[in-house]
């Protein structure tokens, strides 16, 4: 059995401290907020900030933690009182079980700074049904995680304990959340679902945003096949009400699913910018809106296609036609088609009825309101769909923009029963550190524990309540790996965010993850003698996936970037390796129909102490109001006196060279990336024109939120991706 040392690390030093006659401190929140003033010599306080995580254990944690004297006695009193699930550790002997949280605790795992433990204990840790006291350390939710998703494979259970506390491999919110608990929610929370231009999906719709909310999940829902505004219903003119009265109940549902109160239901919808109702789309977010149309809650997201830019940069009209007239003439419906492909041609087709906007002014409407809001968010689609190795069509993204997958329509009786099940989509996420990545003893062992882990997350997930994603992921097993603390990494190693060198690292570092990726997804078909479905018909399949990898061998253009691989013993896949890995994929297939995506981390990245994604830093430190503890401050990860010119924070950076360093991870991601565009309090809407416009010849596939410096200077908390992040 364990001692009590490890069951209970409050009975150690820290509870020794705590006993011992020592001088009175200053509580936990006073120290931390010491973050906020310089020290008589001009220095950040950084030491109060660790001293600041100590006294909450001291002060708060070690106080309201249930003692046990055994793990036996611990798990035993949790399975029984239905705090765990018992099937989770039936799975390992009881021997084994013990062997794993020794391993757990004599890496001795310490919070590098309030927040990330104040985040921890406040979200993650499985508390007592009151939410009075807690159960687990973070050790002990590390395990929990691990024996879930492991699932009795003793190998890899190992293995996720140590990359998880080594912090190089962190599980998205939901997964870390909830694994091993009884009273649990989903190991996902992200979802994307497609309406049809029928009253049975519609409805079917809103029933999905009810189920997956009520279950703590943030729902996309593209919008685009259905008809406009003035269509006519059964051959009658003029009955079709358009795509804001379906907005106004999906808000509505979100409200109403709001996780017993918790937190309000997260929803977004994407529209095509040749949709007859994208300026009423649009109009829904302006500030002085007829509250009969006004969207507060639901996120708004444009699908814009090459030839949108296009007319625009010709300054000509360009035609919104009508998803009715597309889907009688095309025979599928509107998001299914190319519009830059079909354009011309559907404005010659007299069968479509068509009406006439000015491409220049869409996009300054667009920039005007996201000078407003920050809404909406951008897809292109035809870089998105250029990209996508995949047969079928992206047509929309999620809630944070990162998710590119393909989808397939549903088929629905009268009593919204599936007469043909379709394929929407989930989140299935989770995060390396970049910078703990680069110091592992094997890159390549902890990319490819990553791809295990999320794809046991894949097969875990059944959300049965919608049938069509349920069959997708399934039949995909889709993952989205993603990546944090880029601007942490860089400037640990004196490297400026978007410079030469660390466009180099960028793109390196990415090359290199992606070879290990595709491989450990190999690995998983050839264990498994599966491929995903529709393997045959994907450019893995063809092999023209890994023409650009073939054709040219990918090598630093920086020494800087060589030494940096070189030191931490990182070999850089030669051509000779991708052909390798080439043959074995046409050989033997992939497990995973998509491999990596990067989402906007959050809480993750603080318990990581890590920067967020792969942006830059908002601050060198960084101000959060949490709850009723008010403002908490956050130190960008490895900060000290030494580094500080190495932490320009967004809005100083600017857009062009976080689009740059964007441009060069994306070259290599099968999905997106959640990118956020900031700009300084004397941004225009012509400068978030320019920025548009950039990111699109960058061969940029989404853009997320529009920031102004303004936001920050008054020290509000940056909206994250509530399914993504929280």
């Amino acid at each position: 059995m364990l001692d009590d040392t490890l069951t209970h690390p409050d009975q150690t030093e820290e509870k020794a401290m705590a006993t011992a006659e020592t001088p009175k401190v200053l509580d936990f929140h006073a120290l931390n907020a010491m973050l906020n003033l310089y020290d008589a010599d001009g220095r950040l306080q950084l030491e109060a900030d660790k001293e600041a995580a100590r006294q909450y254990f001291l002060q708060h944690v070690n106080q309201n933690t249930v003692f046990f004297h055994t793990l036996e006695e611990k798990l035993d009193y949790l399975v029984e009182e239905g705090y765990y699930e018992g099937d989770v550790l039936a799975q390992y002997e009881a021997s084994f079980v013990k062997s794993l949280f020794d391993q757990a605790y004599a890496l001795k795992f310490r919070f590098q700074s309030f927040l990330g433990a104040f985040k921890y204990y406040t979200s993650y840790t499985l508390k007592t049904f009151d939410g009075q006291r807690y159960l687990e350390r973070f050790e002990d939710r590390v395990c929990m995680v691990a024996l879930t998703l492991a699932r009795g494979d003793k190998a890899l259970a190992r293995t996720l304990v140590d990359e998880i506390l080594h912090g190089r491999f962190q599980p998205a919110t939901p997964t870390f959340l909830n694994c091993g608990k009884r009273q649990r929610g989903e190991l996902v929370s992200c979802f994307l679902l497609r309406i049809e231009d029928n009253m049975e999906s519609i409805g079917r719709a809103i029933n999905s945003a009810l189920q997956l909310s009520k279950r703590g999940g943030g729902v996309a829902f593209s919008l685009s096949n259905v008809r406009e505004a003035g269509a006519p219903i059964k051959r009658i003119a003029n009955q079709s009400s358009g795509v804001i009265p379906i907005m106004k109940l999906l808000e509505d549902a979100f409200s109403y699913a709001n996780q017993l109160g918790a937190r309000q239901g997260a929803g977004a919808v994407y529209l095509n910018a040749h949709h007859p109702d994208i300026l009423r789309f649009l109009d829904t977010k302006r500030e002085n809106a007829d509250e009969k149309i006004r969207i507060k809650t639901l996120s708004l997201g444009v699908v814009i296609p090459d030839i949108t830019f296009e007319l625009a940069k010709r300054n000509e009209s360009m035609y919104l036609f009508s998803p009715y007239d597309v889907e009688r003439v095309y025979g599928v419906p509107f998001g299914d088609i190319s519009v830059t492909e079909k354009y011309q041609e559907m404005v010659d087709d007299a069968r479509i009825r068509k009406t006439k906007t000015n491409a220049r002014e869409l996009f300054q409407t667009l920039a005007e309101l996201q000078f407003e809001s920050g809404y909406p968010y951008v897809l292109f689609e035809d870089t998105a769909n250029r990209d996508n190795p995949i047969a079928g069509r992206i047509n929309m993204s999620n809630l944070c923009s990162e998710i590119l997958q393909v989808n397939s329509p549903s088929v629905y009786d009268d009593d919204l029963g599936y007469r043909q099940t379709g394929e929407d989509i989930s989140c299935n996420l989770g995060s390396l550190n970049i910078a703990r990545v680069m110091d592992s003893p094997d890159f390549g062992a902890s990319v490819e524990t990553a791809v295990r882990a999320l794809s046991a997350v894949s097969e875990m997930s059944d959300i049965r309540s919608v049938p069509s994603i349920a069959e997708a992921n399934a039949r995909s097993h889709a993952i989205g790996l993603g990546q944090m603390n880029l601007h942490g990494f860089l400037a640990r190693e004196h490297i400026h965010y978007g410079s030469e060198e660390g466009l180099d690292f960028t793109n390196l570092y990415f090359y290199t993850v992606t070879y290990h990726a595709v491989r450990a997804s190999n690995r998983l078909a050839i264990e498994r003698g599966e491929s995903f479905a529709g393997f045959e018909d994907s450019a893995y399949a063809s092999g023209s996936y890994f023409d650009k990898y073939t054709d040219r061998e990918w090598q630093p253009r920086t020494q800087r970037v060589r030494e940096l691989f070189d030191k931490a013993g990182i070999r850089i896949p030669t051509r000779e390796d991708w052909r390798e890995l080439k043959a074995s994929v046409m050989r033997h297939g992939l497990f995973n129909r998509n491999l990596q995506a990067v989402p906007p981390t959050g809480s993750i990245s603080y318990i990581n102490h890590a920067t967020s994604s792969i942006h830059p830093v908002v601050s060198k430190i960084e101000i959060r109001k949490e709850g009723k503890l008010g403002r908490v401050y956050y130190p960008a990860p490895y900060l000290n006196d030494d580094n500080q010119d190495y932490y320009r924070d967004a809005y100083e950076i600017g857009p062009e060279k976080i689009i740059d360093t964007y441009a060069e991870a994306t070259q290599h991601v099968d999905q997106g990336l959640s990118l956020t565009l900031f700009f300084r309090d004397t941004a225009t809407t012509r400068d978030i024109n320019r920025a548009q416009i950039y990111a699109w010849r960058k061969g940029i596939k989404t853009i997320y939120y529009v920031r102004l410096r303004q936001a920050a200077l008054e020290g509000t908390e940056v909206e994250g991706c509530v399914s993504c992040t929280l």
